[in-house]
């Protein structure tokens, strides 16, 4: 399951000080990926084996932390509807504000577990002087100080114990799993429904894991996968940007289970910023993606103009442009078929074993056509090369000077491995280690 936990609070109380030392402080980090706007923060842990995403909701109310503007409470909102847990975060230098006691009384109207985390509590005087909080009406309070992660163990321990139990269920299924991503209204649920809708008999609903989306079972023309639907993005009272952080929040949580993600957008529109977020999450997390271009009817076209357009689309990706692009109109039906085919091949690719003795000839033919680079007059020789037991493609080369490897080179073994086997729309990992 992949769980969410929120911070939220009034500017400057220290959440992203704690959000940087719950991702900083575990080896098991997987990113810390900037978000959509203003900001944002999505990251990424794990603690006492629980993985989870965290998602800072700082740096958003502009100019001003003594008003309630609209702008937070329309994202302590999301973060009460969508996040598993909540940490509701204050200052104890400041006491209780009129701000604080106003994204308290929202909380309290949830039926989400809310952990209190009073900040900057370093000393025996602001250990007394934090008692006040209790009176925010919260059972689990926590005094820690984010800077020195004074009582954040203690803190994290409870937000764990909160999360719903794990359901493994999805999870442990055989079948390819496909998260369908895109910005709100870009056509994602007229794709679903001309998927599933021609034949509702052999299409069966799996209850899902988490409240953000639906598990379809997809199981026809030989062909079979579990179906992550994150189209149901209800419209929001608040402005656009709302809209979005509540759409790249289910996104990050789909992207979690998914094994390969279609990441839809729109033609009249093309490949905006919030693409850009949800395709290095994607990326990031080493999953499969292919890129569909919706509503292609709608474009006027000439020759060359789907050729243009995938140009331009990976010049945008780069340095990953080695992705499917797929022109489709899920409202004709035209090519979400092939879309299937392209989607299962990309899960294909990405579960691609090659033999360490296949390997080793190819990069003997890719050392000869371009030996690496001296560093400081010292030769760099690479030994071999082995493919890692890792659940996406991941390769070790052993070397004499690992960490001299120059990023162009690097680089060049990539492009190598995917010209010579098929990693199309799969990110690669190169490891360069010492030979010895």
């Amino acid at each position: 399951m992949s769980n969410l936990i929120a911070i939220v609070g009034r500017p400057n109380v220290g959440k992203s000080t704690l959000f940087n030392r719950l991702i900083g402080e575990r080896k098991s980090i997987i990113d810390n990926v900037s978000g959509v706007t203003r900001d944002r923060i999505y990251g990424f842990t794990e603690w006492n084996g629980r993985k989870v995403n965290v998602v800072d909701t700082g740096g958003f109310v502009k100019n001003s932390d003594d008003v309630f503007e609209s702008a937070i409470r329309a994202q302590v909102e999301i973060a009460i509807e969508e996040a598993d847990v909540i940490i509701f975060m204050a200052d104890v230098t400041t006491g209780i504000t009129d701000l604080d006691e106003s994204v308290a009384q929202l909380l309290r109207r949830s039926n989400k577990p809310v952990v209190l985390a009073v900040n900057k509590v370093d000393n025996g005087t602001r250990q007394l002087a934090a008692n006040e909080f209790w009176g925010l009406g919260f059972d689990n309070t926590f005094f820690l100080s984010s800077i020195t992660g004074s009582g954040s163990g203690d803190l994290l321990d409870a937000v764990m114990d909160m999360l719903p139990p794990e359901d493994k269920s999805i999870e442990e299924s055989t079948l390819p799993k496909i998260a369908i991503l895109g910005r709100p209204n870009v056509g994602k649920s007229s794709f679903v429904n001309a998927l599933l809708d021609q034949d509702r008999n052999i299409v069966t609903d799996i209850a899902g894991t988490t409240r953000d989306a639906i598990h379809s079972h997809y199981n026809k023309f030989d062909k079979e996968f579990i179906l992550i639907d994150t189209a149901g993005i209800r419209k929001k009272k608040k402005v656009h940007e709302d809209l979005e952080f509540y759409s790249v929040i289910r996104a990050v949580k789909a992207i979690d289970e998914a094994d390969v993600c279609l990441l839809m957008i729109d033609a009249t529109l093309g490949l905006e910023s919030q693409d850009m977020s949800i395709f290095s999450l994607i990326v990031r997390r080493k999953k499969g993606v292919v890129l569909l271009v919706n509503k292609w009817d709608l474009m006027e076209k000439e020759t060359n103009t789907a050729r243009d357009y995938a140009k331009e689309l990976k010049r945008k990706l780069a340095p990953f442009n080695d992705v499917p692009i797929l022109f489709i109109s899920a409202l004709e039906k035209q090519r979400i078929f092939k879309a299937v085919e392209l989607l299962l091949k990309v899960y294909e690719n990405r579960s691609h074993r090659i033999k360490t003795s296949v390997l080793n000839e190819a990069l003997e033919e890719m050392l000869n056509k371009y030996p690496p680079p001296a560093h400081r007059g010292k030769l760099i020789k690479i030994k071999y090369v082995t493919q890692l037991p890792t659940h996406f493609p991941s390769f070790a080369f052993f070397c004499n000077h690992p960490k001299h490897v120059p990023g162009s080179y690097k680089n060049y073994l990539e492009n190598q491995l995917r010209e010579r086997f098929d990693f199309s729309g799969v990110p690669l990992t190169l490891y360069f280690r010492d030979k010895s």
